[in-house]
């Protein structure tokens, strides 16, 4: 698990895996909480194809490598534009799933409940306990070094599971234990009761990775990159005699986009062109977190509307 594709492609193996037993194990104990819970899982999984579809792309795009890949040339300017698109619909994807699931609760709730086999529920919450938190801390141990946007939110899904599995397993054994007891008059109530309160409880979750999703498809400026570029820029006008700079920062999934442009007195000495390449490393360098993710343009001109 040293690499982005490779962490996905295991995420989305166990995910079906689970989502499958899920969906059988909600059937055979009559539990909607569990067949939510699969549906719930072959959702993140789907959205999770699609996310290594991207991460495959942007791979390619920055490799550095001689590609005849028709898409990429029609795609010269990247494919960073495409994360937070899938981000986003995965980040709402996952509310709106959420919120079916709280309003068939409430449904279910109105209308008497359901009776389910606790037995087969708690042997499927057992299970997919485990295995949530192991692949949780996985992946989150795998992106401390990657630091994929991907992987971060795939890691909130794990948890997201293993919080709804474990509140699943404690319904469950509840309902189980008051079998023959004065209180088996609420057994039809546990699985739309803790279906109710797990959705609430996950209902805010996605919605972090949908603000920054759109923040990034509108080009929202970050604040910190935008002070650390014009703290650069400053400097370099300063030590430099430029008259003025523009900058233009945007960052769109793990890309950084920034342009900067310096106005040159119009009676400066002419430079050769090496000497302009040399200032520009020299500023790329002051900038800092050179990566293929790194999208930058540096322009020298004497006529402020080139820059406006």
């Amino acid at each position: 698990m040293k690499s982005e594709q490779s962490v996905l492609r295991i995420s989305i193996a166990i995910t079906v895996l689970l989502a499958s037993l899920g969906i059988v194990f909600g059937l055979l104990s009559g539990s909607f909480a569990i067949v939510f819970d699969g549906v719930y899982s072959l959702l993140d999984a789907s959205m999770t194809v699609v996310a290594l579809l991207v991460a495959n792309l942007i791979a390619a795009s920055t490799s550095g490598k001689p590609t005849e890949s028709r898409l990429i040339n029609r795609f010269t300017m990247g494919f960073w534009h495409l994360e937070p698109m899938v981000l986003g619909l995965s980040g709402t994807l996952l509310i709106g799933a959420a919120i079916y699931a709280l309003i068939n609760a409430i449904d279910s709730l109105l209308t008497g409940g359901r009776l389910l086999e606790f037995s087969h529920a708690i042997i499927y919450a057992v299970v997919t306990l485990v295995v949530a938190m192991t692949m949780a801390f996985l992946v989150r141990r795998a992106n401390r070094t990657i630091k994929s946007d991907f992987l971060g939110l795939d890691a909130k899904a794990w948890m997201m599971s293993a919080a709804l599995t474990a509140a699943l397993l404690v319904a469950f054994v509840f309902g189980y234990f008051i079998q023959g007891t004065k209180l088996e008059w609420l057994s039809p109530y546990v699985d739309p009761a803790i279906l109710a309160v797990v959705s609430l409880a996950i209902l805010p979750i996605p919605a972090g990775t949908v603000k920054q999703a759109l923040a990034d498809v509108l080009l929202v400026t970050p604040a910190d990159l935008k002070q650390h570029v014009d703290t650069v820029a400053q400097g370099i006008v300063s030590r430099y005699g430029f008259l003025s700079y523009r900058a233009y920062v945007a960052r769109v999934g793990r890309g950084r986009q920034i342009e900067l442009y310096f106005i040159v007195p119009t009676d400066w000495p002419a430079k050769q062109l090496e000497d302009w390449d040399a200032l520009r490393d020299e500023i790329g360098a002051a900038l800092g977190d050179e990566s293929p993710d790194r999208w930058l343009t540096i322009v020298f001109t004497t006529d402020p509307e080139w820059a406006d």
